[in-house]
């Protein structure tokens, strides 16, 4: 079944390809959400964020007219909206000389998509911060030990606090908020470069600013939303034991904003 699901540079992958991983998590990816016309929001970004985070990580030059193929095969026979994740890794790489690795190759994953958007989430806030944050690796231990307490104290998903005081970014998502005014304010912190967060604030109409937030001010905000390629833009109707509004007005102009934006072509 394994082999049906994966591939690795367009080959099968098998459980040797994939130890490596498992054992060091060292890699990064980026995940994108494919309509059924088979485009995909933001394909640009996604293939600039590859070649930033392969430089960072592996110290190579990653060629994405590569990945777009690879992606292209992972697709056929497929059909409808899915999300699929493209990890690059070495399957060479050992923990005892992880500097020896420096030929990642592409791992491609497919998964069904979920609907969009999702339904509002309740976020329980958490203090940590994520290693390396500018890059989307695969280090997600720390996110995920973070949802995984969320969840298991009744909520939906861990909201970032930093050892400063100031939000960040949820588990696997860029979090904004929404002013009195209806200006919309992304967290001034160390925070992954969201590619869906990006599109909003490139084509919303809606004032946007960038400051610090406090979790005290997070839980004013007249609304709060999660920004990522699988759920586009998807209210908080929580933060802790604080509700929120999941109707505002602003909350509608973003979603619609990001839906109206025309796909790219692989």
């Amino acid at each position: 079944m394994l082999s049906g699901m994966a591939t690795l540079d367009e080959k099968p992958v098998t459980s040797d390809d994939l130890l490596p991983l498992a054992l060091t998590g060292l890699g990064h990816f980026t995940s994108m959400r494919v309509d059924a016309d088979r485009t995909i929001r933001g394909l640009s970004l996604h293939m600039e964020r590859l070649v930033r985070d392969c430089k960072i990580v592996w110290g190579a030059q990653l060629d994405t007219g590569r990945v777009r193929d690879h992606v292209r095969a992972a697709l056929e026979g497929r059909d409808g909206p899915c999300v699929v994740r493209v990890t690059v890794y070495d399957p060479t790489v050992e923990m005892a000389h992880p500097a020896d690795a420096n030929q990642p190759g592409v791992l491609v994953t497919v998964r069904p998509s979920g609907a969009m958007p999702p339904p509002p989430l309740r976020a329980q806030s958490v203090e940590y911060e994520r290693d390396l944050p500018q890059v989307k690796h695969s280090g997600l231990f720390g996110a995920l030990h973070a949802r995984r307490t969320a969840q298991l104290n009744g909520f939906d998903d861990a909201l970032f606090v930093g050892r400063d005081g100031f939000v960040s970014e949820g588990g696997t998502w860029n979090v904004g908020f929404i002013e009195s005014t209806g200006t919309v304010v992304w967290p001034k912190a160390p925070v992954l470069p969201g590619v869906t967060m990006a599109l909003v604030q490139q084509h919303a109409g809606t004032a946007h600013r960038t400051a610090t937030v406090t979790l005290d001010q997070a839980k004013t905000m007249v609304a709060a939303f999660a920004t990522n390629t699988s759920i586009g833009v998807r209210a908080l109707a929580a933060i802790d034991e604080t509700d929120l509004p999941t109707d505002h007005p602003v909350l509608t102009e973003l979603r619609e904003a990001y839906l109206s934006i025309p796909g790219e072509t692989l």
